[in-house]
């Protein structure tokens, strides 16, 4: 009889189920992507809570059944942004009553922990850093643009935006140009194509992303993209490849940017980057060719790397198992 962790995480994008065993193998993976309405830049908090409340059971039936006959030992569920003092969003209510309710119903514990910890543990667990006790981690997404120190297990922010997120940024253009949200997939199709490896061309038209002591800000750089969309009468992210060829150049500038320093000042050439715009193939591949002979840089499977419960089922079954 297999010993199981049963995780949920309801973030502001998906809903998600997973089971994980002992040996930390993945027997179920189940997502939903939140529905946006076209036009839209994402939802209000009582708009993605109540599709959780949709969403919850239909992925409880497919994964439930999987779990009978063996034993689950242990249920986790996000409960919060990241694990600092008042981090919170009503979102994620919906999964922390459904985890409850399951702990009580099998009688094994119920473990807590933030969106931002099963991001990272599930980008690590399968990398070369899962038995690393120190590096530095990047949680690049949709509404996140950190960096943290993670040491024994323990993470500490040590750098990031202090504006909007690279996911926002991304987001907020690729609605402009019609594409569906969230827009990062649909943006970085057309990157991969337009850049080539070379600085691309009119790189005058959007401000370089200046990095100072490991923070960045985005703000200047969204105005600016946004004003030239609109100047420019952009119909869809094609016609505007140029733009976002440039757009994805400096992402990628400030993403070297903030690995070089950070890397002098928390002593460390290991980096990981988790969460969903870490997994944008033109960013990875301008980020290796920048900094791969210099520094570790490890990506997560691009699976794990958007939201999911993998890392939250895997971090119960740790409480349980280690």
């Amino acid at each position: 009889m297999a010993e199981l962790s049963l995780g949920i995480d309801t973030s502001n994008y998906k809903t998600s189920v997973a089971v994980t065993d002992r040996e930390g193998r993945i027997l179920a993976d189940e997502r939903i992507l939140l529905t946006v309405p076209e036009g839209k830049r994402g939802l209000r908090q009582q708009e993605a809570l109540f599709q959780h409340v949709e969403n919850l059971p239909v992925l409880l039936e497919k994964v439930l059944p999987l779990c009978r006959g063996q034993e689950v030992r242990a249920v986790s569920v996000s409960t919060r942004p990241r694990p600092v003092e008042g981090s919170y969003m009503p979102v994620f209510l919906a999964g922390h009553g459904q985890a409850r309710a399951l702990a009580a119903a099998y009688g094994v514990p119920c473990f807590a922990f933030s969106h931002q910890e099963g991001h990272i543990e599930a980008a690590r667990r399968y990398t070369d850093l899962k038995d690393s006790k120190r590096f530095c981690a990047f949680h690049f997404s949709g509404g996140t643009t950190e960096a943290l120190l993670f040491e024994d297990g323990s993470l500490t922010n040590v750098g990031g935006s202090l504006d909007i997120s690279f996911g926002q940024l991304l987001d907020r253009v690729g609605v402009a140009l019609h594409a569906q949200f969230p827009a990062g997939e649909a943006l970085d199709r057309v990157a991969l194509t337009a850049l080539t490896g070379r600085k691309p061309a009119g790189l005058s038209d959007l401000p370089k992303i200046r990095e100072t002591d490991g923070t960045i800000n985005l703000s200047g750089i969204e105005t600016k993209a946004l004003r030239l969309v609109e100047e420019r009468g952009y119909g869809s992210p094609e016609e505007a490849a140029d733009l976002i060829a440039v757009l994805f150049y400096r992402i990628g500038e400030a993403m070297c940017a903030l690995v070089k320093d950070l890397g002098d000042r928390c002593g460390t050439r290991d980096f990981l980057f988790s969460g969903g715009v870490s997994a944008s193939a033109a960013l990875r591949a301008m980020v290796e060719r920048t900094l791969g002979r210099d520094y570790h840089i490890i990506y997560s499977d691009p699976v794990l790397s958007s939201d999911n419960a993998v890392g939250i089922a895997l971090l119960g079954g740790d409480a349980i198992w280690r």
